[in-house]
C-alpha cells in the first residue's frame, strides 16, 4: 500500500481511533474528523484523540457530518484518495428514543460524505454498516449474499439505507464503495454503551448486569484489532464491478457497479453468559445478574459468514474471545486506575 492521505470520520470514536492508529503505523497521513458529541462521555473521546495527536502525521477537524459547508471545504482542501467513513449515530436502543439524531448523521451526513468523494476524485470509500441490517433474518451464519429487507430498528434501517445510497452513487458516478458490516466489536478504548464495558463497570461497582432475553443471547464478538486488520487490507482492494452480475438473479453483496459489501466478524457466536463468566474471572468478582425480557430492536443471535473476506483479502480473525477479554480488562483497569 503506497502512502496516502486518508480521511477517517469518527476518529475519536472506538473503531475510528483504532483504524486511525493502524493507518498511521502503516505510514499514512490521517485527517481525523469527529463532532465529539455527548452520546457518551466526551472525555473518553478526548483521551483517544490525545493519543492520535502525538503523531505528527495526524491532524484533526471538529466537524458535524450534517454541516454541509464544512464537509464541502474539507473534501475540497484535501482531495482524499481514500476515505474510511466510520462516524455515525450509533446504538440500537438509543434509536428508539432519539430518531432524529440518526436522520442527521446517518442519512444527511452520509450524503455529504458521498458528495465530497464524488466531486473530489476519491478512489475508494469504505463505510461502516452493521450486522443489525440482518434484522429479522434467522438463517445462520448471516451471509452478505442473503437479502436484508427486514430491519427491526431505525439504526439498522439507516445502515441498510447507507448501503443502498452508496450503491446508487457507485452506479451513477462510478464511485468505488465498500460497505463493512461490523459484528459486535469490542476491545480496549471501547464504547461505554456496549455490553463489554457495561458488564465490566457493573461487576466492579457491584451493580446488577442487565441480561436481556434472560441472558439467552449469542453474539459474534469481534476484537477491534481484527477489524482494523480487515480494513487495512480492504483499502487497496478497490471494487471494480462484477461483469458476471445479473439483474435476473441479483446478488445483494455485489454489483455491476464498483460496489461491494463484506461482513467483518469473528465467524463464531459466543454465549452471553460465557462472556460474563470470562469477565468475572478477569476481575475476580461475581456479577449480580438482572434477568430481563427481550428488548425491542434486539436480535437473539448474530454470526458472520466471512468467507468472502477470507477469499478476497486473505483475512482470518486471529483473536480468541479469552485473549480479547483479557486485553480489554487490562485496559479497563488501567484507564480507570483500578
Amino acid at each position: 500500500m503506497t502512502n496516502k492521505k486518508i480521511l477517517v470520520t469518527g476518529a475519536a470514536g472506538f473503531i475510528g481511533f483504532h483504524v486511525a492508529q493502524r493507518l498511521l503505523q502503516a505510514g499514512h497521513d490521517v485527517v481525523g474528523l469527529d463532532n465529539l458529541n455527548s452520546y457518551y462521555d466526551p472525555k473518553l473521546k478526548e483521551a483517544r484523540l490525545n493519543i492520535l495527536r502525538n503523531n505528527p502525521h495526524f491532524s484533526f477537524e471538529k466537524i458535524d457530518l450534517a454541516d454541509r459547508p464544512s464537509m464541502k471545504r474539507i473534501f475540497e482542501e484535501h482531495r482524499f484518495p481514500a476515505v474510511v467513513h466510520l462516524a455515525a449515530q450509533a446504538g440500537v436502543r438509543y434509536s428508539l428514543q432519539n430518531p432524529h439524531a440518526y436522520v442527521d448523521a446517518n442519512f444527511e451526513g452520509f450524503v455529504n460524505v458521498l458528495e465530497g468523494c464524488r466531486h473530489n476524485d476519491c478512489k475508494h470509500l469504505l463505510f461502516a454498516s452493521s450486522s443489525s441490517v440482518y434484522g429479522a433474518n434467522t438463517k445462520l451464519p448471516f451471509s452478505v449474499h442473503d437479502n436484508v429487507d427486514h430491519p427491526i430498528s431505525l439504526y439498522a434501517a439507516s445502515k441498510k439505507a447507507n448501503e443502498l445510497i452508496a450503491h446508487s452513487y457507485s452506479h451513477l458516478y462510478r464511485l468505488p464503495a465498500t460497505g463493512l458490516r461490523f459484528f459486535t466489536v469490542y476491545g480496549p478504548w471501547g464504547r461505554p454503551d456496549m455490553a463489554m464495558y457495561l458488564f465490566a463497570k457493573a461487576i466492579l461497582s457491584g451493580e446488577p448486569i442487565k441480561l436481556f432475553n434472560h441472558g439467552d443471547m449469542r453474539r459474534d464478538f469481534t476484537y477491534v484489532d481484527d477489524v482494523t486488520e480487515a480494513i487495512q487490507r480492504l483499502i487497496d482492494h478497490v471494487p471494480t464491478g462484477d461483469k458476471a452480475w445479473s439483474g435476473d438473479k441479483p446478488d445483494p453483496a455485489t454489483s455491476a457497479a464498483p460496489w461491494r459489501i463484506f461482513n467483518i466478524g469473528n465467524n463464531r457466536p459466543e454465549d452471553l453468559m460465557e462472556i460474563v463468566g470470562l469477565l468475572e474471572q478477569e476481575f475476580g468478582r461475581t456479577a449480580k445478574k438482572e434477568m430481563l425480557p427481550m428488548q425491542p430492536g434486539d436480535v437473539y443471535a448474530t454470526y458472520a459468514d466471512v468467507d468472502d473476506l477470507m477469499r478476497e483479502v486473505g483475512f482470518r480473525p486471529a483473536t480468541s474471545i479469552k485473549d480479547g477479554i483479557a486485553r480489554f480488562a487490562a485496559w479497563y483497569r488501567d484507564y480507570h486506575k483500578l
